[in-house]
């Protein structure tokens, strides 16, 4: 409950105030009956007489007194009689009344002492009021009473402040804070020095909340603040890592009239090394000087600190240097802090060069000193020396504690010299030393880390036995170490052993199980475990949904793992780097690119900021896909956000210009990345000598080839594969063989890639007896494939020799190597070209008997091969069997498809066709042209004048774009005479319009090396 009162119930309680009606008497109490009056005077009178307890006990006031009577007494002498005779009346009364003395009487009392400066007293009557429990409601407005009915009060504001004093002393910070705020509604304004304690120690305490209410409560009264009050707000400022207003107040301070001291500015160079500003830490400390401040010890160990802690300890030493110029002598925490830095950066030499300085200057090594350079000596693994730094402080009367031991058990636990661990527990448990529960954390990461999970669980076991209570940090390295040896059941059993002893695992425990569960598959087990963490009301991080977005990732799923990604942001879960790389990664190698940026803005929207990493992949595969423009726009934010590339971006980049075929742009980038201080790896040259390879630069290809070894790399498989198959490509096998030969003198044994390379060259060069020898030896090392298979075969066909290509099929059954469609669509290929169309026909049954997909290729083969042997329906078939495939035509199919359909007399059908891919730009103007010249050529003219008519007269309108083609193809073919009549059948069916003569239709339909479809032309004639 909040026992601070807030503005609005203060003024309620004030509001009531004025409603209840006050009595008339000068007491704020209801008046004694008769009998307690009389009581009362008696009492008075008594009073003034020095042995008025003696008096007082030998009447029968004893018998008659009671609160009433005691405030009604305190009341009409709180002016009269001496402050302490009424304390000392009220204490005897208080043996005396056998009820609770009346609030009012207590603030009367207190009144009276601060009145005659008896503050000691004062505070005691507040001290009792806190132990009766009185509601710092029922306090404040017993006090603001009292104070407004007694005008001859000197000390008003101390009565206010004592119980604020009172309540902070007993930590009752909540109360404290609201009678501060309770008094400052009164009116009535603390002291300076009573509002400064109550802020230190807010501070102290890390109360916050009530330190800024007070603060606020101070301004609101419009107090003047001193130097000491605004350095605790400064301080306050650092302590919540608010620097830039710690800095605005310092800045403030003067022109309110309060100069900052030494101790403000130490408080802002303080909360700015925190931060790790320890540059502008250091220009404030130099700042200093030019207002007449000088640094003291605390400014320099705080500075080198600062420096320490941000892994600049060469930097930390000048100012330890500077220190020692200025005249001032470094204390025990500056060399620890100096020392420290440099163990943790790995300097040891000049570590110990620090401790010899420390001890020459007279300051001898500490625990805290001696710690350090264990723990330091321990990280980097030197642990014989950490062990004589142990026997050098025992002789110098420091004894190891606790933390000793923890740096020493966990230096050997990396070491997996477990051993040496549990020898120094053994040592450390004889002197007198209780084990932390981080030093059993400590042994059992450590076994765990070596493989023993025995003997971590049996310190486990030892650990509860001797009282020390493990937390789910303890258990979390037995649950992974079971996971990681696939037993599955004992980490899942630890963690239902954890809830029945009343140890909470926390997510990470169940994280460990969950991945477990996903990298080897068992996701249906790994889901039960996240409706587990659910049922316990745990809260699933970013470690928790990972694995599930992973295993789908690498299982091809991405629209699962995108589930469990959204999941993630509706449950307010933020990814963390590697889950937003996992995921946007996923689908830039499925090809999801735009899904992948998709998933890159709700990770701006969230305010978490891409790396070099994740940029890297974007632009990655934007390069792999050809967009390359994309690619570098990507580049230029990454610039934007101050980010360098890596090689692995730049060479991203270099490969996708090398595949485009743009060497121009990838030399510029390689350059780039000089200037940059990124260093091409092997992979950037690969892709720059496979790149000027496929572009026939082979001389500057073998010039980037032989600079490689100056770069200091050395050339692998890939980069001989690659020159080689361009050499090949090229027609030089003789270099292409010396290199294969330098390849195992370099100590890399030529891979199928560069016998396939061979194979190829040797076959395209007819030198196909070489390409058996170099099979034959491909077939003895295991590394004969498919590919290589299909080279050979390709290379028979090309000499005529189907009878041996068709055994080599027959081989690879024989060798368990699956011919494919490359396979069969070489035969097809060949046979159809050479007018073989029943084993064509064969072929391709037992292609389709084998469920191998056809290609355009196998396609585009066989309608060729009939359409030459005039097998019209045949063609008709293939070409529907080719669409309901999903196969889309190239122009050669086009064509084909467009004559058989002419010559079978279906002229609406195929001039149909032919208009709307003229019209879709699916066929070239030379193509178009070569159709209607083999019409005219067999003398067929008449045939094509009259099939114009016949679908003139069905209704058909061809496009400009086929009249213009069809003119220039009777122009070309020689059959000029003939164009008078067929642009008379154009004109006859309004196809053109009369203005337009055959010489422009010709003239608009020449396209300077027919490489545009005659659509776009015929679209700016028409325009």
């Amino acid at each position: 409950m909040n026992l601070v009162l807030s503005k609005k119930q203060l003024i309620v309680h004030n509001c009531w105030k004025h409603i209840i009606k006050k009595p008339k008497h000068f007491s704020f109490c209801s008046i004694p009956g008769g009998s307690n009056k009389s009581t009362a005077e008696e009492i008075s009178t008594i009073l003034k007489h020095k042995n008025w307890k003696l008096l007082l006990g030998s009447s029968e006031i004893p018998q008659k007194i009671n609160p009433d009577v005691v405030y009604s007494v305190l009341d009409r002498n709180k002016l009269v009689v001496n402050p302490k005779r009424l304390l000392d009346f009220f204490e005897w009364s208080n043996q005396n009344v056998g009820m609770a003395q009346k609030i009012d009487s207590f603030s009367i009392l207190a009144f009276a002492l601060c009145n005659s400066n008896n503050f000691g007293n004062a505070k005691n009557v507040f001290d009792e009021m806190l132990q009766r429990r009185y509601s710092v409601m029922d306090i404040l407005s017993s006090l603001v009473k009292c104070c407004k009915e007694c005008d001859e009060c000197r000390s008003k504001i101390v009565v206010f402040e004592l119980p604020i004093d009172a309540y902070r002393k007993q930590g009752m910070f909540n109360e404290a804070v609201s009678m501060f705020l309770g008094v400052k509604n009164e009116g009535f304004i603390p002291s300076l020095l009573c509002c400064n304690t109550l802020l230190n120690e807010l501070l102290d305490g890390n109360r916050m909340e009530l330190f800024w209410k007070v603060y606020e409560g101070m301004l609101e009264s419009k107090m003047s603040l001193d130097v000491y009050c605004y350095t605790n707000v400064i301080n306050a400022y650092c302590k919540v890592g608010n620097v830039k207003d710690a800095k605005r107040l310092l800045h403030d301070m003067r022109g309110k009239g309060c100069s900052p001291n030494l101790v403000t500015y130490n408080v802002v160079i303080r909360g700015l090394c925190s931060t790790g500003a320890v540059d502008e830490a250091l220009e404030l400390k130099k700042s200093m000087e030019g207002k007449q401040l000088v640094p003291d010890i605390y400014t320099y160990s705080t500075l080198i600190d600062g420096f320490c802690k941000k892994k600049r300890s060469r930097e930390a030493k000048w100012i330890l240097d500077e220190m020692c110029r200025v005249g001032l002598d470094p204390d025990h925490f500056a060399y620890t802090a100096l020392i420290d830095g440099f163990m943790k950066e790995g300097e040891v030499d000049e570590a110990f060069r620090i401790k010899d300085e420390m001890v020459e200057r007279g300051k001898s090594l500490n625990l805290t000193t001696y710690n350090s350079i264990i723990n330091g000596l321990c990280k980097i693994g030197q642990m014989d020396k950490a062990v004589t730094i142990k026997g050098d402080m025992i002789e110098m009367g420091i004894f190891p504690d606790v933390q000793t031991y923890n740096y020493l058990i966990e230096g050997y636990g990396r070491k997996n010299n477990m051993n040496k661990a549990s020898e120094l527990l053994v040592e450390m448990t004889d002197r007198n030393l209780v084990p932390s529960v981080y030093t059993c954390g400590v042994l059992i990461n450590a076994f765990c880390n070596s493989g023993d999970i025995c003997q971590a669980t049996f310190v486990l076991e030892k650990m509860i036995a001797g009282g020390v209570r493990p937390n789910a940090i303890i258990y979390t390295p037995i649950i992974k170490g079971y996971v990681e040896d696939g037993k599955f059941e004992e980490a899942k059993h630890v963690v239902q052993d954890m809830w029945q002893k009343g140890i909470l695992p926390d997510i990470f425990c169940y994280n460990s199980i969950i991945s477990g569960l996903c990298k080897v598959g068992r996701i249906d087990e790994a889901k039960m475990c996240l409706v587990e963490v659910e049922k316990r009301r745990l809260r699933p991080n970013s470690y928790t949904f990972g694995p599930f977005i992973s295993w789908y990732r690498e299982a091809g799923n991405m629209q699962v793992a995108e589930q469990y990604f959204w999941e993630m942001l509706d449950r307010g879960v933020a990814p963390n780097y590697a889950t937003f790389t996992s995921i946007i990664d996923g689908h830039c190698k499925y090809g999801n690119i735009s899904q992948a940026f998709s998933v890159l803005d709700r990770m701006l929207q969230i305010g978490r900021l891409p790396n070099v990493q994740l940029y890297g992949i974007l632009i990655n595969a934007l390069s792999k896909n050809g967009k390359l423009s994309d690619a570098m726009d990507v580049l230029s934010e990454l610039y934007n956000k101050g980010l360098v590339p890596d090689v692995f971006t730049y060479t991203s980049l270099i490969s996708g210009f090398c595949r485009q075929g743009n060497l121009e742009k990838a030399f510029l980038l390689l350059d780039e990345m000089s200037q940059k201080g990124v260093k091409p790896n092997i992979v950037t040259y690969n892709s720059l000598i496979g790149g000027l390879c496929k572009s026939g630069d082979l001389s500057r290809a073998r010039e980037v080839f032989d600079g490689i070894s100056g770069k200091g790399l050395t050339p692998n498989g890939v980069t001989y594969s690659t020159i080689i198959d361009g050499y090949c490509k090229a027609g030089d096998l003789k270099e292409a063989f010396r290199l294969t030969d330098e390849m195992p003198l370099r100590g890399i044994q030529p891979d199928a890639f560069v016998y396939n390379a061979l194979l190829h060259g040797c076959c395209k060069a007819g030198q196909v007896e070489k390409a058996l020898t170099l099979f034959h030896e491909m077939v003895e090392k295991g590394i004969a494939s498919t590919l290589t298979f299909n080279t050979l075969i390709d290379g028979f066909c090309k000499l005529g020799r189907l009878s041996e290509a068709l055994e080599l099929v027959k081989g690879m059954s024989d060798m368990h190597i699956p011919p494919d469609n490359v396979t069969y669509t070489i035969l097809i290929d060949y046979c159809c070209k050479n007018g073989i169309m029943k084993e064509a026909e064969e072929l391709f049954q037992k292609m389709r008997g084998k469920k191998l997909i056809p290609t355009i290729v196998t396609y585009t083969s066989l309608i060729q091969g009939y359409h030459r042997i005039g097998e019209k329906l045949k063609v008709v078939s293939l070409f529907e069997e080719m669409l309901a495939g999903g196969i889309q035509p190239d122009e050669v199919v086009y064509s084909s498809m467009v004559d058989a359909l002419y010559r079978e007399g279906n002229l609406h059908k195929a001039f149909s066709l032919w208009n709307e891919l003229l019209d879709k730009g699916l066929l070239k103007g030379h193509i178009s042209e070569t159709l209607v010249g083999s019409w005219c050529e067999k003398g067929e003219i008449s045939a094509l004048l009259a099939s114009l008519n016949e679908i003139g007269e069905q209704g058909f309108v061809p496009s400009l774009a086929m009249c213009s083609t069809l003119a220039h193809g009777l122009n070309k073919a020689g059959y000029s005479e003939i164009l008078p009549m067929a642009l008379e059948t154009m004109v006859k069916f309004s196809w053109i319009s009369n203005s337009l003569t055959s010489n422009d239709l010709i003239t608009h339909c020449q396209m300077d090396g027919h490489t545009e479809s005659v659509g776009n032309t015929t679209k700016q004639l028409a325009l």
